[in-house]
């Protein structure tokens, strides 16, 4: 049996109450049902004459934006000819006059089950803005893909708030978006009216794999189910001068740079318990992004027992392996960085900067860990009250 999504309990079944309201509808290409149907397509069938107003998230309505830091522009979709507003252009906040249009806001985006994927915030965003205007919000809900059983990193340190981290949360944070929107609204007093639509079928160990569901790719690099799982790990590379595989078939997946000696780093990572992955080493050129036409040393992660591997962890000592043997060719990257101008990308990403001066430093990785534990416990405690599914 397979994980019925939000949507399509939603579809299946409105509230009487949504009739005759205007409706509102966040979404991009990943926001589809299991026969790859649209939401947007399913609602105007469903619910004729009531979408009056659309919103699209980081990489534009279609996905199409490859980069950070790439805006897209208000358009008019050619469909159903209601405006398209760009919640990552000119502004990431909804304006009033966005707002206008609608009674109800409808949610309905894929997350990656990382603190770092801009998705979330744009909702939190979204769910303030339904607080100030007095709206109303649904959320759609969809699989956490990497699992809601496990929980991973650090929690952001609040003085590294940003786009790429609002609350206090860890890494991997073992939510799905729905369960993450109760939280944002509840515990961090947003207090708008907000309303879930459960997944069916779904529990907490399930990887996306298990769910029966078709992979869209929610933004241009992660384009499967593989580069979602390495993602909470493979992302801190976007805070230095190492490729995290962008302008390959395979971001995330593959990282490298001109200067990587493969032997001396597998050498080093020989020495600690990595488990559940293999670092297979790999040459690779980038179409674009960083060394872009040159040719790259590194790795691609394979993944051999889904069950232990640590992304987070496992990157971190990847990159500490490269400091410590290219110190004087690794760099961190300058600003800006998710439309952050002055604190270092890298520091935003991890979200302590703490951590990143003790990597920098060769401190013990085990005791850095160890150093989150409690946050992250806390963390957990919290989260659970949320949870919609066992």
């Amino acid at each position: 049996m397979r994980v019925h999504s939000g949507l399509e309990n939603f579809i299946t079944s409105p509230p009487s109450w949504v009739q005759g309201c205007r409706l509102g509808l966040l979404c991009n290409p990943a926001s589809v049902d299991a026969k790859l149907r649209h939401v947007r397509d399913l609602i105007a069938c469903k619910l004729p004459g009531h979408l009056t107003a659309m919103y699209s998230p980081q990489h534009g309505f279609h996905a199409e934006k490859q980069d950070n830091m790439i805006a897209s522009d208000d358009m008019i979709d050619p469909v159903l000819k209601i405006p398209v507003f760009s919640l990552y252009g000119t502004t990431r906040i909804p304006t009033k006059r966005m707002f206008d249009p609608i009674d109800i806001l409808i949610i309905d985006l894929q997350d990656a089950g990382t603190r770092v994927y801009t998705f979330i915030y744009t909702m939190a965003y979204c769910l303030e803005a339904a607080q100030k205007y007095g709206k109303k919000v649904i959320v759609l809900d969809r699989p956490n893909p990497i699992n809601g059983a496990v929980i991973e990193g650090n929690c952001l340190a609040p003085e590294y708030a940003s786009f790429v981290g609002r609350y206090p949360i860890p890494m991997r944070h073992g939510l799905t978006i729905g369960e993450l929107a109760l939280l944002f609204n509840t515990h961090f007093k947003i207090n708008c009216e907000l309303e879930v639509v459960a997944l069916t079928g779904w529990n907490r160990k399930m990887y996306f794999a298990d769910t029966g569901l078709p992979w869209v790719p929610p933004s241009p690099n992660l384009p499967t189910p593989s580069s979602a799982i390495v993602y909470p790990g493979q992302v801190i590379w976007e805070g230095t001068n190492i490729s995290e595989g962008r302008g390959t078939t395979q971001p995330f997946e593959l990282c490298g740079a001109p200067f990587i000696d493969t032997e001396l780093i597998l050498s080093t990572l020989s020495q600690h318990e990595i488990p559940g992955v293999l670092f297979r080493p790999v040459m690779f050129e980038p179409t674009s992004n960083k060394w872009k036409e040159k040719q790259c040393c590194g790795f691609q992660l394979h993944i051999t027992e889904l069950p232990v591997f640590q992304p987070y962890i496992t990157s971190l000592r990847l990159l500490q392996a490269i400091i410590n043997h290219h110190r004087d060719n690794f760099q961190w990257k300058p600003p800006p960085y998710e439309y952050e101008y002055h604190r270092f990308p890298i520091d935003l990403i991890i979200g302590d900067k703490k951590i990143r001066r003790c990597i920098e430093n060769l401190d013990n990785l085990d005791e850095i860990v160890q150093a989150w534990q409690p946050s992250m416990n806390g963390f957990k405690e919290i989260s659970r009250q949320f949870y919609l599914y066992s």
